[in-house]
């Protein structure tokens, strides 16, 4: 235990990174039994920084201990510098480890000065901490091309912000001005422990609305385009724009559903990100207000676990106009997304919802975490998270993967 006959300092060593520094640095230092209270570790294009918290027993001298590691340092070729702790201030920042964290997530095709000024003036002016900064996204070469199509940088920071809901805002704002996403969520058990990832199909896992395709081969495709957008924007019913949409596609050959499965157009990042979570074991789903014949297909094509959408009525090969069993609207989805995870055996908070559109809302906020992927104004803005720029697999970053463990 600490006391105010023990003496605490702050080891600090830069220079190139080489093997076996930190085994050497530690040898010296167990041999005069020294406590270890924290340690932190940075490589930078191959420069190191390493930080070592220690307490000196009494039986100890501290200038034994400094002669030798800094004979040590010099027959490395590294810089090291000590600093005594007064135990006031180590105690007070001992008392600082409970205070609330949060993780802000910046992700840009090319990172710059400018993203991280205006990121760190937002936890400034929030009176927060930056602990540390960690780089999520693999090494991007200048001179060949590669897989890494993008920046990622995670700050991990500590305390209470002066008002979350302006923060959030002040990072959207950014965000909405600029090339790049921001993401702000608590750092807590459940962000280490999703296990379910529930996605509403059209304008999300896909690039197009299918009713809307549905219906240009039908031959009403401005009749059905205008319902949608009202629909969608939260302007009317759902329900009652679901049914005059399908009537409108009455007649309908079989055919055509099959030839728009097979040239759905799969958004950007969705395979690498469905690759990734089936490897790591998390289940899958789809929450539709679109079709299930369009669900099953991508529910093949992607390897997702579980499809619940609309079934469309057919009979003689054609499509009657009507529609079988249930209607998915925004409601249902956030029933069937509390439904799964009690199948799962899962908490609310370990699921992510992922969705465009003002039906979606109830589902983003039902789940732990809730994005608005692409999406309108309205359910941006409503949303806890919000991805705008870049694609599907981003969501693998803001569950903290790096780019060495996702699946490509």
């Amino acid at each position: 235990m600490t006391n105010n006959n023990n003496e605490i300092i702050l080891l600090n060593i830069s220079g190139k990174d080489k093997p076996g520094l930190t085994a050497s640095l530690m040898e010296i230092l167990s041999q005069y039994n020294v406590n270890i209270l924290d340690m932190g570790q940075s490589v930078i294009h191959q420069d190191l920084g390493l930080g070592i918290l220690f307490e000196v027993p009494k039986e100890s001298k501290s200038s034994s201990i400094l002669k030798d590691l800094l004979f040590k340092a010099y027959e490395m070729d590294t810089h090291i510098s000590f600093t005594p702790v007064p135990l006031d201030q180590y105690e007070e920042w001992v008392k600082n480890q409970g205070k609330e964290r949060y993780l802000i997530t910046v992700l840009a095709p090319r990172l710059t000065a400018s993203h991280i000024a205006r990121v760190a003036r937002v936890i400034v002016n929030q009176k927060l901490n930056i602990d540390t900064i960690s780089r999520l996204s693999g090494r991007k070469s200048l001179k060949k091309k590669n897989n890494i199509t993008k920046a990622v940088v995670e700050f991990s920071v500590r305390g209470k912000p002066v008002d979350p809901a302006a923060m959030k805002q002040s990072l959207l704002d950014i965000a909405s001005k600029s090339d790049f996403d921001i993401a702000f969520q608590e750092d807590n058990v459940f962000r280490r422990t999703r296990r379910l990832v529930c996605f509403d199909m059209d304008s999300t896992l896909i690039q197009t609305e299918v009713i809307d395709e549905l219906a240009e081969k039908a031959g009403v495709g401005k009749e059905v385009k205008k319902i949608t957008a009202r629909a969608m924007h939260g302007e009317i019913d759902f329900k009652e724009s679901f049914r005059e949409r399908i009537a409108l596609l009455k007649g309908t050959d079989e055919a055509v559903l099959k030839e728009i499965a097979e040239k759905l157009p799969i958004t950007e990042g969705a395979d690498r990100l469905l690759r990734t979570l089936k490897q790591y074991g998390y289940r899958t789903a789809i929450l539709s207000g679109g079709f299930t014949y369009f669900g099953n297909y991508l529910k093949a094509r992607l390897g997702i676990d579980y499809v619940f959408a609309n079934e469309l009525e057919i009979k003689d090969g054609k499509l009657t106009g009507r529609h079988l069993h249930e209607i998915v609207d925004g409601k249902r989805k956030a029933e069937l997304l509390e439904l799964l995870a009690f199948k799962e055996d899962i908490h609310l908070e370990q699921v992510i919802a992922v969705g465009d559109g003002a039906n979606d809302l109830p589902m983003l906020e039902k789940a732990g975490m809730g994005i608005a992927f692409h999406a309108k104004p309205t359910v941006k803005a409503s949303a806890q998270h919000a991805i705008s720029v870049n694609g599907l697999d981003t969501i693998l970053y803001l569950l903290g993967f790096r780019d060495r463990e996702i699946t490509e």
